[in-house]
């Protein structure tokens, strides 16, 4: 693809970044610049045809001075560095400018830009020769000011015939000006179509369609055809089957476990070469060193875990990768066909995927690009590269111009210089480009102030020959209305896809599709429908439904584990199951709603409420007695010896014989005789309360006042009244002491 023609007179560091680009691009090889323009800048004039009935004319060629070329001529596109591009002019395209003046080409590509694209390079024809062009059905847009001169194509017969030495000498016009093509190619594929002769194939401007459509349909019929793979031939003894309509559409698939191959060295990947600079200094290559790796196996969880409930426990974590993605085909299929449609076509397109957290969005996308992925090494699709990009994950929002720029061509450079390199990058046409697909999670945490991260990522994909696919991913769906500006919003498109959150069937199927053939009875399938429902009501999150049930398992566990310790204990498989008939006799250790009940408890407790539950028994009376006296004063701070007196009045009212027997002792000791109370002596206060009042102090619960007298001390609370009611009415300890009111 043509790109700005550098400057003459350029230094030795420029000499040197033009024999880097020498050795690394593939385009064709020139010696010249602009022979045939000349050296005066003529402006581009259109040449037209002749009037027609309708009174109109239609461009048929441009001339810049005494240069003409003409539709259907092929022609060389200047580069940056000492080589050219060959295209074939399709028409012309007046710009609303002078300056804009463009014509649309259909590329040859030379041998070199094939293995840029391809993993596979088996594919690669062995017998290229020097000066051999294929035609490509690959068309871009590029302005009149970047063509340098004509090319000649013919076919290999013609260039023998007219050239029996098989070169053209360098004293000839034609010197790198003439080519053989007899094949037209799929870069990104690598599919070549069958042997031609040029001059049979292509007579002229009205050849172009025809040549067009023969290069297309048969580099894509040959792309479309699938290999059978490897993983297929281990399973294709399996009793599976699908109809055509299965197979065609798109959906979640289910993974197959990967069986153990032994990998041994490629000795054909391992080779000493040698490489030669333009200034024919040797560079050599060492032999890279061999080693046979050992044979590897994937370990199932079951042959890990030594119990139920850690199986149980691996296959409920959120992190857990599962075999389908249940409930999420049709957002499955609609983003597999934007893409696939992108990559296709080689076009740039954004597309805005929200919903609230916990809906899949994430996990939907990665298996879409999982599918896709398959499809490029089966040969059904073109190849494409793909980069993550996570708000959460980057110190600076514009370190994502470095990582999309580390992962298009491996260099990791500084964000500022990143930017410039993408831009130039985005804005030439280059018709070895693959497709690049970004995935930008947390799209919220790359909004900067002035918005310029939002605006490059979002415009790029609208420039012609970027063929960058943007895939944005936030929580909320009005955040390009609510947060970024209209320039930024309307290049955001209109493709919008929306996860709604999940309702309790859909949760119930997910964590049913989690524990899929576990054959350990634990989970009851009341309490699984219990907490779809729960969750269901509050957010839809799959995540917080998977977390609930794992610590409802994890409490099952420990409740198994208290009235049978040898459960947990790794032994023989016959004990084993002992212990498992045992624990089925008993039924201990199963999760139901109860257990469910604990751990939702537990999830949506602050972790103030779940420390206002662990306090000792005195410390919960000192509290209930500071908020009987708030009520009754209506004042926020107590004397605490009125706090003291308030516990003794409510130790008395409690439902719970605990306070009584413990902080209200029947037999009080007074110096080294124990007498009983109600007797001569009396128990003055409650027990350890002013210790639980200190506890409470240091805890941040209360604020406490020391003075020098104990009981003139002034106490008041430091937490909401209505947070340590929630946490205390359900306590059986303080039943009957103002916390259920």
């Amino acid at each position: 693809m043509p790109r700005r023609a550098t400057p003459s007179g350029a230094s030795n560091a420029a000499k040197a970044k033009r024999a880097r680009l020498f050795l690394t691009t593939g385009g064709v090889s020139r010696e010249d610049s602009d022979d045939e323009l000349g050296t005066e800048d003529h402006p581009w004039r259109w040449i037209y045809s002749e009037l027609q009935e309708t009174g109109s004319r239609k461009i048929i060629g441009a001339r810049m001075g005494d240069f003409r070329c003409m539709r259907g001529d092929c022609v060389l596109l200047k580069a940056e560095s000492n080589e050219a591009w060959v295209g074939l002019i399709n028409d012309f395209e007046a710009g609303e400018e002078d300056d804009d003046k463009s014509a649309n080409f259909m590329w040859f590509s030379t041998p070199k830009e094939i293995s840029r694209t391809r993993r596979n390079k088996q594919l690669l024809k062995s017998d290229a020769l020097s000066n051999e062009l294929y035609i490509t059905p690959a068309w871009d847009v590029n302005p009149l000011a970047s063509i340098n001169g004509k090319a000649h194509v013919m076919s290999l017969t013609a260039f023998n015939a007219k050239y029996p030495l098989g070169k053209v000498p360098r004293s000839n016009k034609l010197h790198d000006k003439t080519f053989i093509c007899r094949r037209g190619l799929d870069t990104t594929t690598a599919t070549y179509t069958d042997d031609f002769v040029w001059e049979d194939t292509y007579r002229g401007a009205e050849d172009i369609e025809q040549l067009s459509e023969f290069v297309q349909t048969q580099t894509k019929a040959r792309a479309r055809k699938t290999r059978k793979r490897k993983s297929d031939m281990e399973y294709e003894n399996d009793d599976l089957a699908f109809s055509d309509d299965q197979r065609r559409s798109p959906k979640t698939p289910s993974k197959r476990p990967r069986l153990s191959i032994a990998a041994t060295a490629n000795s054909s990947n391992s080779f000493r070469g040698k490489y030669t600079t333009p200034t024919h200094k040797r560079i050599m290559i060492k032999k890279a060193l061999e080693f046979t790796p050992l044979g590897t196996r994937i370990i199932s969880p079951t042959h890990t875990a030594s119990s139920p409930f850690q199986i149980a426990r691996t296959r409920l974590h959120v992190s857990a990768v599962p075999t389908a993605l249940p409930c999420r085909e049709e957002a499955f299929e609609t983003v597999y066909s934007h893409l696939e449609a992108a990559i296709s076509d080689g076009s740039g397109c954004c597309i805005y995927i929200s919903g609230t957290p916990g809906t899949g969005k994430t996990a939907t996308v990665r298996e879409v690009v999982a599918q896709l992925d398959a499809a490029v090494v089966a040969e059904e699709l073109n190849d494409f590269i793909f980069v993550e990009i996570n708000g959460m994950k980057v110190t600076d929002p514009h370190q994502s111009y470095t990582l999309l720029w580390e992962a298009l061509h491996g260099d990791r450079v500084s964000p500022s210089h990143a930017l410039e390199l993408l831009e130039r990058d985005f804005s030439n046409p280059n018709p070895r480009r693959v497709p690049c697909v970004v995935l930008m999670d947390e799209l919220d945490q790359l909004v900067t102030k002035n918005q310029s991260v939002m605006y490059n990522f979002f415009n790029w994909p609208s420039l012609r020959h970027s063929r960058l696919i943007i895939l944005a991913v936030a929580n909320t769906m009005d955040l390009p209305e609510r947060t970024l500006s209209n320039k930024i919003s309307s290049r955001l498109g209109l493709t919008r896809i929306t996860f709604t959150g999940y309702n309790h069937e859909q949760l119930m199927k997910i964590i049913q599709s989690r524990l899929e053939g576990f054959t350990g009875n634990i989970v009851d399938p009341d309490a699984v429908q219990f907490a779809s429902r729960k969750v269901a009501a509050v957010s839809g999150d799959a995540r917080r439904a998977l977390d609930i049930c794992r610590r409802a398992v994890e409490i099952a566990e420990t409740e198994s584990l208290a009235q049978n310790p040898l459960f947990d204990t790794p032994t023989k498989k016959a004990k084993h199951k002992e212990l498992g008939d045992r624990k089925s006799e008993r039924g201990l250790g199963q999760v139901t709603i109860s257990t469910i009940k604990q751990a939702i408890n537990e999830a949506t407790s602050s972790p103030l409420q779940q420390s206002l539950r662990s306090l000792p028994l005195a410390s919960k009376l000192v509290l209930a007695a500071l908020l009987a006296k708030m009520r009754r004063t209506g004042i926020a701070e107590c004397m605490l010896g009125d706090v003291v007196e308030e516990a003794k009045r409510l130790g008395h009212m409690a439902d719970d014989s605990a306070i009584r027997t413990f902080l209200l002792p029947s037999i009080i000791r007074v110096g080294a005789d124990m007498i009983p109370n109600g007797g001569s002596a009396t128990a003055p206060r409650v027990l350890a309360l002013g210790i639980a009042a200190i506890e409470l102090m240091d805890a941040g619960i209360v604020a406490l006042e020391q003075r020098k007298g104990e009981r003139m001390g002034k106490i008041r609370l430091n937490a909401g009244e209505d947070e340590i009611k929630t946490a205390l009415k359900d306590d059986f300890e303080v039943r009957g002491i103002g916390f259920s009111a």
